[in-house]
């Protein structure tokens, strides 16, 4: 190593992610460091990261970070008291055992193959507790928002037509990039309304296309895909409270608020499903236990009433790309034509 750069620092990774350059050293406070902060992290081209939480706890079996590594980007672990002593953006030099900040040394270790491995086992042997616990939980909330499940849904007042579309719901949630791009002939022919979640927008613009709609509570998703033309409608607490409606105030913005429980992604697919919408494919979605821990998420119960409410309609294209050799998924109208013949299929 050692590796000399100016700091970055956020407590929240999304935000810290939105204003990443080139050559910056990441200051993060994120346990379990997930596909989405490597990605970001990467995309970004950071020269180092250093975290003040813990890259891996030992409750979630995650190869996510060995992408980090396997990309020769140096990464070291601190204390997180160390984290306010790091905050100001300042130039620093970082080593395998200590960060030397000019008027003192804050002690780090590098976190190696070893140190993921180490994480990966014992993750492994915490499986059945873990499973056990958000089994629970799951059946806990369920129960509770049941009831919310079955009553009206909110009423929301649309410009873009839903009734008999399909519609294309997008999270970036796990492999969103590769199996977005997957989907390029089925949106030619089939022409859905596309739906962004929050940052799942962004995901839709890098693909170039305009999202016909952003649903979510605003907090991940860039001021560019916000500015694209989209209907933009808030994902508000039931009491009617709206903290995402403050950004878009600032930028100018109007919005629709829609006042239900659940996560964003399970208010888009209800909205599509409520409004009519034929078929409705999502890309990214979470949908297991893995995905759930890693939002910091101990349950699924919203979810799993949300799937069985609007199964019969729902398509979930997460993984597709997988079913591919590289040399095929570098075949994008072959890997489209199986899918059109998958959708042909369910119908």
């Amino acid at each position: 190593m050692p590796v000399t750069g100016t700091t970055e620092s956020d407590r929240s990774t999304k935000r810290l992610l939105q204003r990443l350059g080139p050559g910056r050293i990441a200051v993060l406070a994120h346990d379990d460091l997930d596909e989405l902060a490597v990605r970001g992290l990467l995309k970004a081209r950071v020269s180092a990261v250093v975290n003040t939480g813990r890259t891996m706890t030992g409750t979630i079996a995650s190869r996510a970070v060995l992408e980090l590594l396997e990309a020769g980007t140096p990464l070291v672990e601190t204390s997180p008291d160390a984290f306010e002593v790091l905050q100001t953006s300042r130039t620093v030099t970082v080593t395998d055992h200590g960060i030397d900040i000019g008027t003192s040394w804050v002690p780090c270790r590098r976190f190696t193959r070893q140190s993921w491995l180490a994480g990966y086992r014992a993750a492994q042997a915490s499986e059945p507790k873990q499973l056990a616990r958000f089994i629970e939980n799951t059946l806990k909330y369920a129960a509770e928002e049941k009831e919310q499940l079955l009553e009206p849904f909110p009423p929301v007042s649309l410009r873009t037509e839903l009734p008999g579309r399909h519609a294309l719901v997008v999270v970036r949630g796990s492999g969103y990039r590769e199996d977005f791009a997957a989907l390029k002939r089925y949106i030619r022919r089939a022409r859905p309304v596309l739906i962004g979640v929050d940052g799942g927008a962004d995901a839709i613009v890098e693909e170039g296309y305009n999202p016909d709609i952003i649903i979510g509570d605003m907090d991940s998703v860039s001021d560019l895909a916000l500015f694209s033309g989209a209907e933009l409608i808030v994902h508000s607490y039931r009491n009617g409270a709206s903290p995402g409606m403050e950004r878009l105030r600032r930028l100018g913005l109007t919005a629709s608020s829609l006042p239900t429980g659940g996560t964003s992604e399970d208010v888009a697919l209800l909205l599509a499903y409520e409004q009519g919408c034929e078929q409705i494919v999502t890309v990214g979605l979470h949908s297991h236990m893995r995905d759930f821990m890693e939002k910091g998420r101990k349950g699924m119960g919203s979810t799993w009433l949300v799937r069985m409410k609007i199964g019969s309609r729902l398509v979930d294209a997460r993984g597709i790309s997988r079913l591919y050799t590289a040399s095929e998924r570098r075949k994008p109208a072959s890997l489209g034509a199986a899918w059109l013949s998958f959708v042909r299929f369910l119908h």
